[in-house]
């Protein structure tokens, strides 16, 4: 007990649960649909002699045969697997701003007005959607100062991959692709910075941190520049937390070489309203709608990134863009150096409607206010942290962090042997999920959390309890720890499965052909 904040008492719900295919019985049914009406086949004709030969399938797909209800009962079991920011405290998933998502907004989407759409009917027909999705633009770019948006990206990644296409189409515009091949990241801008640019072909050039500040310098930045660079992407605030205070100066020299800037403002959710990339001198940038604007974070799932650009830049967006002339709204396909499409048709409209609905309700004072409650949630956490035994955050010493920090359990670790994997498993015994961090793992044994605006302080509270107990077992009973979860569904798994191809099944079917006696 702390301030009257207790660990509650959890135990993870456990079914000895089969994949849906091993639940196979033939002959049953879940549903069984009617016969088709004469009339109705008379009027379509026949509906397989409009698909090719070569993609008709020789015999049907071997899916399971399961009743209706041992289906209901299969998938609410599994349910009572997970935990998700609608189940704990999700403050733990460092990066990927996890936040408490409007219920009410779902109920937009799942209206039939906009869950029976369909994205090959006459623009006509859409003028509601096509007008959401403008509107969203008008707020983006009052929040960015961008000149236009696209929400065509399927996710961060995808937005940073369509930026890197627009750099090479720009430069292939301006007659410079060949001499232009190598684009600026930091080591601690998201590791898509790094991957998406290299998949359009591009060279990378890293910049580190500073030891003392965790942030590059400018000096780093000059003796990376030449008549090579194409582009600077950067994430800032970075992984860290820490905010780049000189990133004028970082685009000021980055024009000078005649090279783009391009802003990933994954790591928005603490700068609403408060920092814009126009005012920071950038070309384009893009947000996620699926982490900072509410939208859920999918886990891979709909996810959207809104990529905006500067007005010397639309005519290379992704098309089509979405037009209003005050009366009606229209697909803009005319763009003489546009990259084409980086997915199909226009943007995946529910995260539009739930960041719209979310941007809508809190407005332009609302935004802001969610910015400051972010950074004040995380730097008390981070106040917090700093006085376990055993936890650090390193860089900056004494500085105030943005959104989210990246800190250490190497000192824990010298001193009992637990690893940050442990700590991660017996937070689960708590209800609790705990990350530590995407590649390069610089920090030694790190943690990254973000704990955004959703969670009041006696969650926070409770959050932190959770780690100071387990720091405390980590000293008085480590084996408790190393043998974690213990009240969770699964316990520790074989890491080795990771690192073996021969071992992975990415489909039941693939699964039987490798491992035709189940796992042993």
């Amino acid at each position: 007990m702390k301030n009257n904040i207790k660990l509650r008492k959890f135990h993870q719900a456990k079914w000895d649960e089969e994949v849906i295919f091993e639940l196979h019985h033939p002959g049953e049914r879940g549903v069984v649909p009617p016969e088709v009406e004469t009339n109705v086949s008379q009027e379509t004709g026949d509906a397989k002699a409009i698909i090719a030969e070569t993609m008709q399938r020789e015999t049907p797909p071997a899916l399971p045969e399961v009743g209706q209800m041992r289906v209901l009962k299969h998938y609410l079991r599994l349910s009572q697997h997970t935990l998700g920011a609608d189940i704990n405290i999700d403050i733990g998933q460092g990066t990927c701003t996890m936040k408490y998502n409007p219920k009410i907004n779902e109920a937009f989407v799942k209206s039939p007005k906009s869950s029976e759409l369909h994205p090959l009917q006459d623009e006509s027909t859409v003028q509601g959607a096509l007008e959401i999705m403008h509107r969203l633009d008008l707020a983006f770019r009052e929040i960015s100062g961008m000149d236009y948006f696209s929400f065509q990206p399927s996710s961060g990644s995808d937005a940073i991959f369509t930026m890197a296409s627009m750099v090479h189409k720009y430069l292939e515009v301006q007659g410079k692709a060949d001499q232009k091949d190598e684009i600026i990241t930091t080591i601690f801008s998201h590791p898509s910075d790094y991957a998406a640019v290299s998949v359009k072909g591009f060279k990378v050039i890293m910049l580190y941190h500073d030891p003392e500040t965790g942030r590059p310098s400018v000096e780093a930045l000059k003796s990376a520049l030449s008549e090579r660079t194409a582009a600077l992407f950067i994430t800032n605030p970075e992984d860290t937390g820490i905010f780049n205070a000189e990133i004028k100066e970082f685009t000021r020299l980055t024009h000078e070489a005649g090279a783009l800037c391009c802003y990933d403002q994954a790591n928005a959710n603490g700068i609403l309203g408060i920092t814009r990339a126009k005012e920071a001198n950038f070309d384009m940038c893009f947000f996620n709608l699926h982490k900072t604007f509410a939208s859920p974070h999918g886990a891979g799932g709909p996810a959207s990134g809104a990529l905006g650009v500067k007005s010397e830049l639309v005519d290379f967006l992704p098309v089509p863009l979405i037009d209003f002339d005050g009366n009606k709204y229209s697909l803009n396909y005319d763009l003489k150096n546009s990259i084409g499409k980086v997915r199909s048709f226009y943007g995946v409209i529910p995260a539009v409607i739930r960041a719209y609905a979310w941007v809508m309700s809190l407005g332009a004072e609302g935004l802001e206010e969610v910015a400051k409650v972010a950074v004040l949630n995380n730097n008390y956490i981070l106040e917090k942290i700093k006085k376990i035994h055993g936890a650090s955050a390193p860089f900056a010493e004494g500085q105030h962090r943005i959104e989210q920090v990246r800190y250490s359990w190497q000192q824990l670790f010298e001193e009992t042997g637990i690893t940050i994997e442990d700590i991660a498993y017996r937070m689960a015994d708590f209800g609790f999920h705990l990350w530590s961090s995407h590649h390069p793992f610089i920090v030694p044994q790190p943690f990254t959390i973000e704990p955004t605006e959703s969670y009041s302080k006696q969650e926070l509270d409770e959050y932190l309890l959770a780690l100071e107990q387990i720091v405390k077992e980590a000293r008085e009973n480590p084996e408790l720890v190393k043998t974690s979860p213990h009240n969770s569904v699964t316990h520790r798994y074989d890491e080795t499965w990771l690192d073996d191809p021969e071992k992975w099944a990415i489909s039941w079917r693939s699964y039987q052909k490798k491992h035709p006696e189940g796992i042993k």
